[in-house]
């Protein structure tokens, strides 16, 4: 998979050039510090996807994800953004993008968002899908993606379905479920789904069907 990266600060460009030689299949072809030299690089190396930051100097993100849709409309663009705003999500959708990820993600799991970009799935790693408040996970004690992995358990997802929708590792999912049940005082995931659906996480007791 040829990659253009695009972001204004160096140590960035840097980390996520090393996620993805780290690993397999995956050919870091250009790197852009503004938005004006992400159209002329992606002439030159024709990239299966541009990996591209919202706030650059010279041309934005919004303004590269319009420019590249006007001259290559199947290309893939995922924005990588420090910025977790359904506000800016929606925006990024709305302009074109196929997939949304923040900075804050972990860097072992960025080449699966990113094979997951070019499968047609959608995405963003930032909360529930459904758009429910995270404040009732706070009020017990989870973090926000504690939360959502929750209320996906709630959901009746499996780990792997949890680890796709939320573009993670599936051993990352096993690592906030194992914080969950501690927080909680769970013993197991039927425990979980009963926990989310009796505090009105979730809408349907899936646990029953467990």
């Amino acid at each position: 998979m040829k990659v253009l990266i695009a972001d204004d600060h160096r140590l960035i460009l840097d980390a996520v050039r090393r996620a993805l030689e780290d690993a397999d299949g995956f050919d870091v072809v250009a790197e852009a510090v503004n938005g004006s030299q992400v159209l002329p690089l992606i002439r030159r190396t024709v990239p299966d996807v541009v990996l591209l930051d919202l706030r650059m100097p010279q041309l934005d993100g919004l303004a590269c994800i319009d420019a590249i849709r006007k001259s290559w409309p199947d290309m893939k663009v995922i924005v990588l953004s420090a910025f977790g705003e359904r506000e800016r999500i929606e925006a990024a959708f709305n302009r074109g993008a196929n997939g949304y990820i923040v900075k804050s993600i972990n860097p072992l799991d960025l080449p699966a968002a990113l094979r997951q970009a070019l499968e047609g799935t959608v995405y963003h790693p930032v909360g529930p899908a459904d758009g429910a408040s995270d404040d009732s996970g706070k009020a017990h004690g989870l973090t926000e993606r504690e939360a959502s992995i929750l209320r996906a358990v709630g959901r009746g997802l499996s780990n792997q379905a949890i680890a796709k929708e939320f573009c993670v590792a599936e051993q990352t999912v096993k690592f906030h479920l194992t914080n969950v049940y501690r927080k909680l005082g769970l013993a197991n995931r039927t425990e979980a789904a009963r926990y989310a659906y009796q505090r009105g996480l979730v809408d349907s007791p899936m646990y029953e069907y467990a």
